[in-house]
């Protein structure tokens, strides 16, 4: 940013230079309330983290994406004022790509709202309505010991076809093909945004996965998916999954928690009369951020969670 100086004819005097130099490009900058909350965390420095940025609404589309590249994580929300909702959500990618869907990044902006003081006393369930995308989807904040939890509502699920060949799937996943079960298929699920959900054998097999980029990104365009939810069932307690998640779509690698592949993880699980209609996900644990993801279905996904803020500022720029 440039500074604008008068321009004079002949020699200035020692207090106009003092009066020109004083023009600052401050004066033009904007500041904005924003910061980082940690999702589905029971402790700070755990769960996945969102960066969250206020009224967003004077924002272009190439400053939301240099301020997500700022902050580096994962996602970033930028919460604006809606004509359809109580608010609008729009979210960026690290790598500059906008995503949708209501997991992490739409759940961590309400906490952080609630948190913050911005919506008002929690002292019972409130609902809310967000615009994401082309959706408008319930939202509800309720005091549970403390602290607030929010419970989120995702679309009706959507299936692609079972994928036939499993072989490339393995082989971008860097494991043998007889790593991935077949019951359920895997297969392109979409309750907001579309995963391919692919079963292994158990969690030591989950953490063993390796994927290799440009075949996982072959693979997901086939499907027609976005990224990819690799995940085991506990023996002992069906309703409990283990999940680590990829997307080299947008230029994420790994993610520490991911509601919009846990929603429609439990809605296709109970369409193939797998699970009732709760799931309990742990995810994050590999990367050292280990999550928690509670899901039920009303019939539609609901997330259920809670996050803790971990650092508030001002963005200046």
């Amino acid at each position: 940013m440039r500074v604008l100086r008068a321009k004079h004819s002949g020699a200035q005097s020692s207090r106009q230079k003092d009066r020109s130099c004083a023009v600052s490009p401050q004066s033009s900058r904007k500041a904005l309330t924003a910061g980082l909350i940690d999702v589905f965390a029971d402790a700070s420095l755990s769960g996945n983290p969102l960066a969250v940025v206020e009224d967003a609404d004077g924002l272009s589309d190439s400053e939301m994406r240099r301020i997500a590249s700022e902050f580096n994580q994962a996602e970033t929300t930028f919460v604006l004022r809606s004509n359809r909702a109580d608010l609008k959500l729009r979210s960026f990618t690290a790598a500059g790509a906008e995503v949708g869907g209501a997991g992490h990044n739409a759940l961590g902006a309400w906490l952080w709202l609630a948190e913050s003081g911005k919506l008002g006393p929690i002292r019972t369930p409130r609902s809310f309505r967000q615009e994401i995308g082309s959706e408008v989807l319930p939202i509800e904040l309720r005091p549970v010991d403390g602290r607030i939890f929010g419970r989120m509502r995702q679309s009706a699920l959507r299936l692609g076809p079972p994928l036939a060949d499993l072989a490339p799937l393995a082989a971008a996943l860097g494991l043998a093909p007889e790593d991935l079960l077949s019951e359920p298929p895997p297969r392109a699920a979409n309750t907001g945004t579309a995963h391919l959900l692919v079963r292994l054998h158990d969690a030591a097999t989950v953490d063993r996965a390796d994927p290799f980029a440009k075949g996982l990104l072959k693979v997901l365009n086939a499907a027609s998916a976005e990224g990819c939810y690799v995940y085991a069932l506990d023996g002992a307690a069906p309703d409990r999954a283990y999940a680590r998640f990829f997307n080299p779509t947008v230029g994420l690698w790994e993610d520490a928690a991911t509601g919009t592949a846990a929603g429609p993880l439990a809605a296709y699980l109970a369409s193939e009369g797998m699970i009732s209609d709760v799931l309990k996900i742990e995810q994050g644990t590999k990367m050292g951020r280990r999550s928690i993801l509670h899901v039920s279905l009303v019939p539609e996904p609901e997330i259920l969670g809670t996050g803790i803020i971990t650092m508030r500022g001002t963005l200046t720029f």
